[in-house]
């Protein structure tokens, strides 16, 4: 049998899209825990350019980066397809991926690590570009059609993160109201049974989560002009 490890920490959303990929294929595998202030030398060794999880050893070869790897994934292990057949379709899945990762997680992460002026301009960019994933929705209960896809997975995040940091940052991204669909995508993956089992604690989560805030919170006042 294929020796495959997961080199991940327990409360990386990027990690849990490998979790999740591999647990819909039914695939088998080890994971180890990394403390990212302590980087183990396998870590290092296994992702040298990056030194960052999550890593995928597949019999003893590294695949780093999460889309990278989930790509790896879908290739090596066909059961369960995460990507549709049609050439357009998978395009779609991808650049969905992608845009995900470039246009939707750095506004939020910017009101995340704001407050007043700054919190409001990032959130209307947020929402500028979360209407692109409401309009995607349309006759769709995944972005992959009827079941969870790889577009799904890479924006997972969106289910369970999001409201941590819209908590702890008093903000409202996603109100049912303004986004009905994704409001109901979130809800719907959430609670599917893989995605469900593998959440970390929101309360884990929510601490850690507003340490970062706080922490990033104190830094500028730091940098700011007197």
């Amino acid at each position: 049998m294929a020796e495959v490890k997961l080199f991940r920490t327990w409360s990386s959303a990027f990690s849990l899209r490998i979790v999740w990929a591999l647990k819909l294929k039914d695939v088998p595998y080890d994971t180890i825990f990394e403390d990212l202030s302590n980087k183990s030398p396998l870590l290092l060794q296994y992702n040298p350019i990056h030194k960052k999880i999550p890593v995928l050893v597949h019999n003893g070869k590294s695949i780093a980066e999460s889309l990278v790897i989930l790509e790896y994934i879908e290739e090596t292990w066909k059961q369960n397809p995460l990507l549709p057949e049609d050439p357009h379709d998978r395009a779609a899945a991808r650049f969905w991926a992608k845009f995900g990762d470039d246009k939707v997680f750095p506004p939020i992460v910017d009101a995340l690590f704001s407050e007043g002026k700054e919190q409001e301009e990032a959130i209307v960019k947020a929402k500028e570009n979360l209407k692109y994933l409401e309009e995607e929705l349309k006759g769709k209960n995944f972005f992959g059609g009827d079941q969870i896809g790889f577009a799904d997975i890479a924006l997972g995040w969106l289910a369970h993160y999001l409201k941590v940091l819209e908590e702890i940052a008093n903000m409202n991204l996603i109100a049912e109201d303004e986004f009905p669909l994704l409001s109901q995508w979130q809800k719907t993956f959430a609670d599917a049974h893989i995605i469900k089992e593998n959440w970390p604690p929101l309360d884990k989560l929510i601490t850690k989560y507003l340490a970062f805030r706080e922490n990033e919170l104190a830094k500028k006042l730091k940098q700011a002009p007197k």
